[in-house]
């Protein structure tokens, strides 16, 4: 490269894309647009707020300048996306992110299955729904309606790390964990099929999923989903 040279900061919250150095002098070569220089450096675009360039606010088409100084900022919390519903679509390995979500109502899809990036974004667009992933790759993706980078490996920090960034609204109970689908009240005569004889003699108050038709109860099980439940709920009015 032998066009401008720029210096860029990244803020402290982009340090798991930029450890070693958050501040940089680059040589750009003088066509490539701000936002392909940040993802460049290893930085997804569906993490970075605004870029400050010597004080003003520019968009990722920016085309870099000589000696401009530049500050890459971490989305706003909580972060709106505009123009649709909030709805999610998580890929192949955060199935237990997806299930914790659907217990707290939230609409999320998730592909149990490696579908591929393509398909995965293509869904994300026909759909508008938020692609969340640990895949840089795929969150670069511009055919995506909308992404977010999952950044812990543990289900409950990926759980309130996604509640903080985009404060959904959270029903709980009303979303089959297996499809996503909606859950209605049901008799034990319609889920009978579906239990065992201890089932049978010892709970009396089900639900079922109008899409796929699973029954669920309070079932052994239940004390530790009413904990994932009540620790989101607290959160959500610690934070107001």
């Amino acid at each position: 490269m032998n066009g401008p040279e720029i210096h860029v900061e990244f803020a402290p919250e982009l340090s798991l894309f930029v450890p070693r150095e958050p501040r940089r002098t680059l040589v750009t070569d003088g066509v490539s647009t701000l936002g392909h220089v940040i993802e460049s450096l290893g930085v997804p675009l569906t993490e970075v707020g605004a870029l400050v360039v010597d004080g003003r606010t520019v968009p990722p088409s920016h085309i870099p300048g000589p000696a401009e100084r530049v500050a890459v900022r971490p989305v706003e919390r909580p972060q709106r996306v505009p123009g649709a519903p909030l709805r999610f679509l998580l890929d192949v390995h955060l199935g237990t992110l997806a299930r914790r979500l659907r217990l707290l109502g939230v609409d999320t899809a998730y592909e149990s299955t490696d579908i591929g990036d393509p398909a995965l974004a293509a869904r994300s667009a026909a759909e508008k729904r938020v692609m969340l992933s640990r895949d840089r790759g795929l969150l670069r993706r511009r055919e995506l309606w909308a992404g977010a980078f999952v950044y812990s490996t543990r289900p409950d920090d990926q759980l309130q790390d996604v509640l903080d960034r985009f404060a959904p609204d959270l029903c709980p109970w009303t979303r089959c964990t297996a499809c996503n689908g909606l859950l209605k009240e049901a008799t034990k005569a319609e889920v009978a099929d579906q239990l065992k004889d201890g089932t049978q003699r010892s709970y009396d108050v089900f639900a079922q999923c109008t899409d796929c038709g699973r029954a669920y109860w309070k079932g052994a099980h239940h004390d530790q989903l009413e904990a994932v439940v009540e620790r989101a709920l607290s959160m959500r009015t610690q934070g107001g």
